[in-house]
């Protein structure tokens, strides 16, 4: 099979110039030609050739003025100018323009394709370099979904089968889960990852509103609407769109989010004219859609068009044995982003984190730990799960807050040695049923300690080696205080 030719189009208003340099490089190049300004932009414009070799002096619309039309453009061509002898200041402004380089004329076909040759070798090391960033954002992506459980193993697997489709994705979780990370993943791993990545919070922006921030809007449509404004939806062309909090959007906007998704196609606020787009659209919300659906609050047949596949992301109460790694991939993160030296975590400390529900999953663990490094202090941990444990009673809670907190975090967590929790022990895995033995062992010693130093906690911590935080913690969580 013959390897194609990479296209060269040639802008010149001196047809023996054009002769020349079409026998001389036809046989590495696919060669077009342009008599004047107005010719080449056009030609350019259609078969968006690579390399453009322009003159400078040219009758009508000069070679800078094409220059200028052509930078700005969507074209990614190399440009590399034609001068005449004395032409040094008008080369330096073509330079500064964006042209790639300049040959003198009269010049030696040879010495031009050896420049062309130059050019095509810059182009080939300039996409290795964009794809190596590519590869790299998408491997730093990755890492960032921090974890070896089983459910999000699975999840990973899902996101490498499905991230090179054109599937709609839509994600689900609740808030602090991840799915922002989710959906960059599935874009950097995809065919599109060289374009745009454009996130829309549809809940942030006010409902009047995002429609013309998803589809633009024409100069006039509306008050202030001083000039055309493309949308989020152009913008991600040939890429990919993140429409976070779909569950917001208002059912008329889900109509015409609808259209695109089955079209590929829009019209701008105040506009006429259909636009087409090749966007992939990804889709993340933390509400109950089948309930807004029954509520008429979301439309059913765009839920079916979005979820064709689903990533439903487990809150970190349902994946605790991830929470070491996230621990200490913060640690290493915060440490450098602040310039600190904050050691490993103490056992306390991870067990207390280990134990804890995260309500507001590892958003929340990771809030935690940047004050836990920025301060040098893991206190802050042993004081903030103290306070979420007294949440229900604290006079300045509502109660629809305290009632959301019950119903994130069972009883039998709330109270880990409760009566009721031992009497279903033989349900627990062999992992959970030795850790339900090392804290009974613990809560026993404990107990021991503090009676045989008559309550002293001071003394009772020294004795047991570890600090009198610690052990108020551990008096708290076991409710030592209730059997004193």
């Amino acid at each position: 099979m013959t390897e194609e030719k990479t296209k060269l189009l040639i802008i010149d208003d001196d047809p023996k110039v054009s002769w020349i340099l079409r026998e001389g490089l036809e046989d590495e190049f696919d060669i077009l030609t342009a008599s004047d300004g107005v010719e080449g932009i056009q030609v350019a414009s259609k078969e968006k050739p690579p390399l453009i070799l322009l003159d400078i002096r040219m009758p009508g619309m000069n070679g800078m003025e094409v220059l200028k039309k052509i930078k700005k453009s969507d074209l990614l061509s190399d440009v590399i100018m034609l001068s005449g002898q004395g032409e040094t200041q008008t080369v330096v402004d073509c330079i500064k323009l964006g042209a790639t380089e300049f040959i003198n004329k009269p010049f030696d076909v040879k010495e031009v394709g050896l420049h062309l040759q130059n050019a095509l070798r810059r182009r080939q090391l300039e996409k290795e370099v964009r794809d190596l960033k590519v590869e790299l954002q998408a491997k730093s992506q990755y890492e960032s979904f921090v974890g070896d459980s089983l459910k999000l193993q699975e999840i990973k697997n899902l996101i490498e089968q499905v991230a090179d489709s054109e599937l709609s994705v839509l994600i689900r979780g609740e808030s602090g889960t991840g799915k922002e990370i989710v959906a960059r993943m599935l874009h950097s791993m995809s065919p599109r990852r060289a374009n745009a990545f454009i996130k829309v919070n549809c809940a942030a922006i006010p409902r009047e509103l995002l429609e013309a921030e998803l589809f633009g809007y024409e100069k006039g449509a509306f008050t202030g609407a001083h000039k055309t404004k493309p949308g989020r939806f152009e913008t991600a062309n040939k890429g990919t769109i993140f429409l976070d909090e779909i569950g917001d959007m208002s059912v008329e906007l889900q109509a015409k989010l609808l259209q695109v998704l089955e079209q590929h196609e829009f019209i701008r606020v105040g506009g006429i004219t259909n636009i087409k787009v090749d966007v992939r659209i990804v889709c993340a919300t933390n509400r109950d859609l089948e309930r807004a659906i029954f509520d008429g609050g979301f439309r059913d047949d765009l839920f079916y068009r979005l979820n064709e596949i689903t990533v439903q992301l487990p809150p970190l109460r349902e994946r605790s044995e991830d929470i070491p790694l996230l621990v200490n991939h913060f640690l290493q993160k915060y440490n450098a982003l602040y310039k600190r030296d904050f050691g490993k975590i103490s056992p306390d400390c991870m067990t207390a984190m280990v134990r804890h529900h995260w309500p507001g999953n590892v958003r929340q663990l990771e809030n935690l730990m940047k004050q836990m490094i920025v301060r040098q202090d893991e206190s802050v941990v042993f004081d903030m799960i103290q306070n979420v444990g007294e949440m229900p009673t604290t006079p300045q809670r509502t109660p629809r807050v305290a009632m959301a907190y019950h119903q994130a975090i069972p009883a039998a967590a709330t109270h880990p040695l409760s009566d009721s929790s031992v009497a279903v022990a033989d349900s627990y895995s062999l992992k959970q049923r030795l850790a339900r033995t090392i804290e009974d062992e613990e809560k026993k010693l404990i107990s021991e300690v503090l009676k045989r130093t008559n309550w002293n906690r001071r003394r009772a911590a020294e004795m047991l080696e570890i600090s009198y935080r610690s052990l108020l913690y551990k008096i708290k969580e076991y409710r030592l205080n209730e059997i004193k």
